[in-house]
């Protein structure tokens, strides 16, 4: 007779992070503001503040707007300061500059407000393979913020990781 199968990735002693799970949940925006250039060059004042009045904000009602140029124009700190001001009231949440920039600042702000002490001597492996685009920058600040805690940190999958940090064996 044949002995039963045994998961042993579900008894082992592995905790799996996965950053995907801390991804914003509210829809990424942008107010880009080569829009708003005249002749695709310049930012004139007057015309910007009189399209940012008629412009329809509470379209980003709870929103996580990201505030850019795409455009290569020197753009002036008050008008980042402008766009702000009018969006503010509907916003979720705001940044100056592009979508990968904000997350590699997303995620450095949630690692670092964690508390890693409950990883003391903990085998971790953070999950891989996202389906949503977690910065490189994320897995870099996660495994130092483990680093000082954790037994080992692995990447990937718990049934074929690659091990990344383990600590030296002390001899008692």
């Amino acid at each position: 007779m044949d002995a039963p199968l045994i998961n042993r990735v579900a008894n082992s002693s592995l905790i799996t992070l996965n950053l995907e799970d801390h991804y914003p949940s509210q829809e990424i925006v942008v107010f880009d503001l080569k829009d708003h250039l005249f002749q695709g060059l310049i930012l004139k004042e007057k015309d910007f503040r009189a399209a940012l009045k008629e412009h329809e904000w509470t379209q980003y009602q709870d929103k996580i707007l990201l505030v850019d140029c795409t455009a290569d124009a020197i753009i002036p700190v008050w008008a980042y300061m402008l766009v702000i001001s009018y969006a503010q009231p509907y916003v979720y949440d705001s940044y100056q500059g592009n979508k990968a920039d904000y997350l590699n600042y997303h995620y450095k702000a949630f690692i670092a407000t964690q508390d890693y002490s409950q990883y003391e001597d903990g085998k971790i492996v953070i999950k891989g393979c996202s389906h949503k685009p977690v910065p490189p920058a994320a897995y870099m600040a996660l495994t130092a913020a483990l680093k000082p805690y954790a037994q080992s940190v692995k990447y990937g999958e718990p049934c074929s990781t690659v091990p990344v940090f383990k600590r030296p064996r002390v001899l008692k």
